[in-house]
């Protein structure tokens, strides 16, 4: 074979003839304006923009803590943005004043007290209803979650009178146990609902292994659903914890001079033109610490419970 004959294969693979722009085509086509401004999501122009974001986010947090740092005068007098010129206004004395009120200090403890029970009988029992609701079998299963997936769009107004009338017959109106059982009765609906759909996404083999080891609904309960549904756990936590202990209405119309919670104690204080911004500001920024330190606690669960399911 002459030398001819062997180079002509080699130019005929040559990667300069498999490159060339009209080998290539007209190239991919130019991305459009959406497309670019995805892209740049990412990038540290965006990250700045949404760190501006969440600052003037907070703005009205920061506002509220420097009122309670100020007297009555200096909060009359001029807005909260002066401290920074005149820093000699912060003063801790509305916070010792505030905590030296018996009443206040009786209203977290009772917020406390309709929080925790609130939220710990509707976990243990949301938890237990998702997952009969989801992995066993039992007549009327299905109508049953229907039921439960229809009550979610029951108003909680319409509820007050005839609860209030039931509690006045029962002799419990005005106790922190009707504000607890009426927070459980209305929480329940969604907490099974989360619960249960998040239980039904655990992979069926899990639990025929467990019962194949010669494991009971409980312990199948306890060693496989409570394990791997830690996420959907926290975040119904944080969900049930941070509405009881901001709500008002329910206070309002079932809690007495004796047990009422902060939100109630804070609304009662309100005077005319709402003058006593000191004692309310404080009071509210008081109210504020204890959900964030639960936000905070249960964060990383709580991320897992939203993203759960994003990723298969």
């Amino acid at each position: 074979m002459s030398t001819r004959e062997e180079a002509a294969p080699v130019q005929s693979h040559s990667p300069s003839a498999k490159t060339t722009p009209a080998a290539m085509g007209e190239g991919a086509p130019p991305r459009s304006v959406a497309a670019r401004i995805v892209g740049r999501i990412g990038s540290g122009l965006m990250q700045f923009a949404l760190i501006v974001i969440g600052v003037f986010w907070l703005v009205p947090t920061l506002g509220l803590f420097i009122a309670s740092l100020r007297s009555p005068a200096d909060n009359s007098a001029s807005g909260w943005w002066t401290v920074f010129t005149q820093p000699s206004q912060l003063t801790l004395r509305n916070y010792a004043q505030l905590l030296s009120n018996d009443s206040f200090v009786a209203s977290f403890w009772n917020t406390i007290a309709i929080t925790v029970p609130s939220t710990v009988i509707i976990v243990v029992i949301a938890s237990l209803a998702a997952y009969a609701l989801a992995w066993l079998e039992f007549p009327g299963r299905d109508w049953l979650f229907l039921a439960v997936v229809a009550m979610l769009v029951v108003p909680l107004q319409i509820a007050l009178i005839p609860i209030a009338r039931l509690y006045g017959s029962l002799g419990i109106f005005g106790s922190i146990t009707g504000v607890v059982l009426f927070h459980v009765g209305y929480g329940l609906p969604f907490a099974i609902f989360l619960l249960r759909n998040f239980f039904a996404a655990i992979p069926r083999d899990l639990l025929e292994a467990a019962r194949m080891d010669g494991g009971r609904e409980f312990t199948v309960f306890r060693r496989v659903i409570l394990p791997l549904g830690g996420p959907a756990i926290a975040s119904l936590t944080i969900f049930q914890f941070l509405w009881v202990w901001n709500d008002l209405l329910v206070a309002l119309v079932f809690a007495g001079a004796d047990t009422q919670p902060m939100t109630k104690a804070l609304q009662s204080q309100m005077r005319q033109f709402g003058a006593n911004i000191d004692v309310l500001a404080s009071g509210a920024f008081l109210s504020l610490v204890i959900p964030l330190l639960v936000f905070f606690a249960f964060q990383r669960y709580f991320v897992q419970g939203l993203t759960a399911g994003a990723v298969k």
